[in-house]
């Protein structure tokens, strides 16, 4: 790019938002890791599935044409890193069609669990491709040389969507030994010898039985997942009691109000049993839990000793984050179109960091108007979270307007928001402004958790930096890059696949 080009052709807008307010184009790569960062091809605000679908499918196949290296790496950054699955899967299925290579070498990087093989086989459908080739079929075999007795009861389930009895039908791996035989045949529903396979007799055995001492022993000898449990027989209080000690901690907090409605946090010693699981820093971290997972739980349960657990999780969850320093804004887009998810978790994420802040840091709500939040660094994440509501439009450049205006001067900008920006003046022009009248040294770094592809700022900013997604891991790439650390795409540049 001539130089003349990097300074001064990429100051104007290019481009329009869902809003049709003038808007940047990043580059691919940005727009690449936004959508494996975010894009769960869920109904939006601005989009529907079908669109979000079409222009990630036209990104997956730019990516693969052009830079298939980087897809690579970014589709196991995103499943690893960023938690995500369904984009990782989509790109991972388009990139078997252009790099066999790449595509072997991070297969089993990206399908993890069993259920991540039934969704590549479903998308590897949906793209026309059939099983896939011989190239496929192999790294499946590879896959399926790993199914455990827990896998094959926790996520065989025959009639939806591609099994693992599914399958091995379709790649007929050659069995290592009589007990893989054993469970490749009861995957796919044929007669087995079930004494190879204790896990499996265990589930067998509780479904033939409805006395409710037998079917709890059963779960505890075959240590039974809940989800075999549950859709083998319908669950007493007492089995309930038994499944919740065996439950790992996402299930757990999934399944809160369940264990209330079934009475089992009538018992103390069951309530104290969850608390000190739910506020097990290693546990926690372990369980690779979203913030925001964190954060639904709490707006639903209701028990008062579970609420106060989930507060504490919440502080545990964000406890290695690095400090941010004393001269930090955080600014917290309330529009109407962050209302819901968007909102529930940039609110976690936005009171997380400013509890790592100090001094004279600030923390600012803002839709057309901007509000100091004040919020307490004593008072807990989940509780003041649940207080942010969404109201109106989108001013992105009201809060650093507001800087100017007042003169403040911070070292850096973070702010939460979808991008969305339809009134009042834009944000980068704004960022210009405070740069040459307050702080010309001022970074900005902009967490953006939706998966439109219009960016407020344009390429070649070196002081402002983009982060996408929904896991822990943004907010301490943002105390990495303030400490001088390099933009997310270079990070994801500089990745070995091999390790």
């Amino acid at each position: 790019m001539s130089m003349a080009k990097k300074l001064f052709g990429s100051l104007r807008p290019d481009t329009l938002n869902k809003d049709r307010y003038p808007a940047f184009t990043r580059s691919a790569e940005e727009q690449y890791l936004q959508t494996l960062l975010t894009n769960t091809l869920s109904n939006t605000f601005y989009a529907d599935q079908n669109e979000l679908l079409a222009g990630a499918e036209q990104l997956h196949h730019e990516m693969a044409a052009g830079s298939p290296e980087f897809m690579a790496k970014a589709i196991v950054f995103a499943r690893n890193e960023g938690f995500m699955r369904l984009q990782p899967l989509y790109g991972l299925a388009v990139l078997s069609m252009y790099r066999q290579d790449l595509f072997a070498k991070i297969f089993l990087q990206v399908v993890r669990i069993p259920s991540d093989l039934s969704d590549f086989l479903t998308i590897l459908k949906g793209l026309g491709r059939g099983e896939g080739g011989r190239a496929v079929k192999r790294q499946v075999n590879r896959f399926l040389s790993l199914v455990s007795e827990y896998w094959a009861m926790k996520y065989n389930g025959r009639g939806r969507g591609y099994s693992l009895g599914d399958a091995i039908a379709t790649a007929h791996p050659k069995p290592q030994d009589l007990k893989q035989q054993a469970l490749f045949r009861y995957l796919r529903g044929l007669e087995a010898n079930l004494a190879l396979l204790p896990q499996v007799e265990a589930l067998e055995q509780l479904k033939l039985t409805t006395d409710e001492e037998e079917q709890i022993k059963w779960i505890e000898h075959g240590k039974l997942p809940y989800e075999t449990v549950t859709g083998a027989i319908k669950p007493s209080k007492m089995v309930w009691e038994a499944l919740l000690y065996q439950m790992p901690t996402f299930a757990l907090l999934r399944h809160l109000n369940t264990l209330q409605r079934a009475g089992v946090l009538e018992k103390q010693a069951n309530v104290d049993y969850i608390v000190n699981r739910l506020t097990d820093e290693q546990a926690l971290k372990k369980a690779k839990i979203l913030p925001f997972r964190l954060a639904s739980a709490f707006r639903q349960v209701e028990h008062p000793e579970l609420r106060d657990a989930l507060r504490e999780a919440a502080e545990l969850t964000f406890n290695n984050l690095p400090e941010l320093g004393e001269q930090t804004a955080i600014f917290l887009d309330i529009s109407g179109s962050m209302n819901g998810q968007y909102l529930e978790i940039g609110s976690v994420f936005a009171l997380a960091m400013y509890k790592k802040t100090r001094g004279n840091s600030l923390f600012w709500l803002f839709d057309t108007e901007v509000v100091d939040a004040k919020p307490s660094r004593k008072d807990s994440i989940l509780t003041q979270a649940s207080q942010i509501h969404a109201r109106g439009g989108t001013d992105m450049g009201a809060p650093v307007r507001k800087l100017i205006r007042e003169r403040r001067k911070v070292d850096q900008i973070i702010i939460i928001t979808d991008e969305q920006q339809n009134s009042g003046s834009p944000f980068y022009e704004q960022l210009r402004l405070y740069r040459s009248k307050i702080n010309r040294d001022v970074k900005a770094f902009i967490i953006d958790i939706a998966p439109y592809r219009h960016a407020m700022v344009p390429d070649h900013d070196p002081q402002t930096f983009y982060i996408y997604g929904w896991s822990d891991t943004v907010l301490s790439y943002i105390a990495q890059s303030v400490q001088g650390y390099s933009p997310l795409v270079e990070q994801v540049n500089r990745m070995d696949l091999d390790e």
